[in-house]
């Protein structure tokens, strides 16, 4: 009999999962991580953990599997938390759930999982995998889950061939109703529970109260930037790849000031709530931040051109081939479908590969692209790579 180890996070997806596995024959094991006690930071001020691991608890006896709570709470600080409290400071926007699911779930708690013995681990996302054989060697196809109001695919491009090799998703088959009904009829205590927010495993996080606890407020201007600003007149010339893809040149020049700030590093491009500025004719948003001289530039309306790039790059270093079979070389070019964040529709786009880097130049301008989030590609439904956008 297979082994399988189930993230058990207190939720009804990670309850249906492990419910669905032991029906299909596995030996199950449930296993909550725990990624956060650390008092010199308080991610929240509530501590949703404790009622997750409960329930956690109370879906193993409820299933009569074996349970245990793991804590990765060191880990998790050096690998995650650290590494946003530098993201931010350098003026980019991390991506914690990708992270997470490198960093933690695939790695530490797949390694901890194998030494208990397991076969596989597995996750509540709502995804799917395949596999097929070409010349005597196993290819791992990472898909999109079947519900489109929930498909997690994006959260797990990082993840490579060996640890898709021993991950399972049993529940990207099914819709969300199709598993709080499969929840119900079986009793789960988890069958009416609310989704999880904010950072897996950890619980919601109030973020300018989180970044400023390591990054100090600091004073500055919030200059508006006017659509007839020069950074803006050179339009997308689709051979350029270098000015499709870097960020605006924006000035204070360019525009007027018309408020402060408490901190450039709490800022990303597309942010509208937290400005605390009000008597526009329209709804005002960021377009550029700039940490250095601590200055925020923001467009007024939603279609301001500073919202709106043609193109991404992703350097060499930050490249990501899930199917490495696939990988393009320098030169090379291919079309694919891609997004830069979790739920936006796909977009057609042309993957360039040069010796800087793969850019990614989309058949239409796309809004608020932001450094340091990650973009995926996608062919039809299986997702093929990712990369960090600089």
């Amino acid at each position: 009999m297979k082994r399988v180890v189930v993230g058990l996070s207190g939720g009804v997806d990670s309850s249906v999962t492990a419910y669905l596995l032991q029906q299909q024959g596995y030996e199950v094991i449930g296993m909550f991580m725990k990624n956060w006690h650390d008092d010199s930071v308080t991610i929240s001020n509530e501590c949703p953990w404790l009622d997750d691991s409960n329930d956690a608890m109370i879906v193993a006896q409820h299933l009569g599997i074996p349970f245990q709570a793991i804590d990765l709470s060191v880990e998790y600080k050096a690998r995650i938390v650290d590494y946003m409290f530098n993201e931010y400071q350098q003026g980019r926007t991390p991506n914690p759930d990708v992270l997470c699911n490198r960093e933690i779930k695939f790695d530490i708690f797949l390694n901890t999982a194998l030494k208990l013995g397991a076969d596989f681990v597995a996750t509540g996302h709502y995804a799917r995998k395949t596999e097929f054989q070409r010349e005597g060697k196993t290819i791992f196809r990472l898909l999109s889950g079947k519900d489109p109001n929930k498909d997690q695919s994006y959260f797990l491009c990082q993840l490579t061939q060996e640890q898709l090799s021993k991950s399972l998703f049993p529940i990207g088959e099914l819709l969300k109703p199709e598993v709080r009904e499969i929840a119900k009829k079986i009793g789960l205590v988890t069958a009416d529970k609310k989704d999880s927010q904010g950072l897996c495993f950890v619980g919601k996080v109030h973020l300018p109260e989180f970044l400023q606890q390591r990054l100090q407020p600091k004073k500055g201007k919030v200059v508006e930037i006017p659509a007839s600003a020069p950074a803006f007149k050179n339009g997308f010339d689709d051979e350029d790849f270098v000015s499709l893809t870097t960020p605006y040149k924006l000035e204070a020049s360019y525009g007027k000031v018309v408020g402060e700030h408490n901190g450039a590093h709490y800022y990303t491009i597309g942010q509208r709530k937290g400005l605390n500025l009000s008597g526009n004719s329209d709804r005002l948003f960021v377009i550029g931040t700039d940490t250095n001289e601590n200055i925020i530039y923001t467009g007024l309306g939603d279609n301001h051109p500073g919202l709106f790039r043609k193109g991404l790059l992703i350097k060499t270093e930050d490249e990501h081939w899930i199917r490495q079979d696939l990988k393009i070389n320098i030169g090379e070019s291919k079309g694919y479908l891609a997004r830069i964040r979790y739920r936006q529709k796909l977009e057609p786009c042309t993957l360039h590969k040069k010796e800087e880097g793969l850019y990614i130049i989309f058949d239409n301008p796309q809004k608020s692209i932001t450094p340091g989030q990650f973009a995926a590609w996608y062919d039809d439904e299986e997702l093929i790579g990712s990369g960090v956008i600089s």
